[in-house]
């Protein structure tokens, strides 16, 4: 599908979704967390910790951010063209779900600013960055501040609500 995302009023929950992959920790032994994260909410709606970029955790997360949604309105979801977005199995949930696929077209960051925001966010204002000693501690700091961020982080494009608030 071609990129409606720049174009497109956002104005509702479960409206838009994006979905990244970053690393967390330090670049010697990272951690990769995948993120489906409200456009319009900044609510993260799905994640998954994985010591690997598999397809199979994108999925996951993206399975998380489906059985937590909450409005049956039409929904669009972008991404990057990264092979995990592109793979059978994801494609297929979203399709199975009658999610609209939308991907960038030329790779630009701004694309999925949405995203790349809330990485920094996590990274920068929660610890994300900080060393793990093992893969269940790096997801036991990213399940507490993503629910930490959730519940209590205000945002400026949110009239300062937080990302639980401006969802509802």
């Amino acid at each position: 599908h071609q990129n409606r995302i720049l174009d497109l009023e956002i104005n509702r929950p479960d409206q838009v979704w994006v979905s990244d992959i970053t690393y967390i920790g330090k670049r010697e032994k990272p951690c990769y967390l995948s993120i489906v994260t409200d456009a319009y909410s900044k609510k993260i709606m799905g994640y998954e910790v994985s010591e690997n970029l598999a397809a199979a955790n994108t999925i996951k997360a993206l399975e998380m951010a489906l059985k937590d949604r909450k409005y049956t309105t039409p929904l669009i979801h972008h991404s990057d063209r990264g092979l995990q977005y592109c793979s059978a199995g994801y494609t297929k949930l979203l399709t199975d779900n009658k999610v609209d696929i939308s991907m960038t077209q030329d790779g630009s960051p701004y694309d999925n600013a949405v995203a790349e925001r809330v990485n920094g966010i996590l990274k920068d204002e929660f610890g994300l960055d900080d060393i793990f000693e093992n893969i269940e501690q790096a997801r036991n700091e990213v399940k507490q501040s993503i629910d930490l961020y959730n519940r209590l982080r205000p945002h400026l494009s949110n009239t300062m609500l937080t990302p639980v608030e401006m969802h509802k």
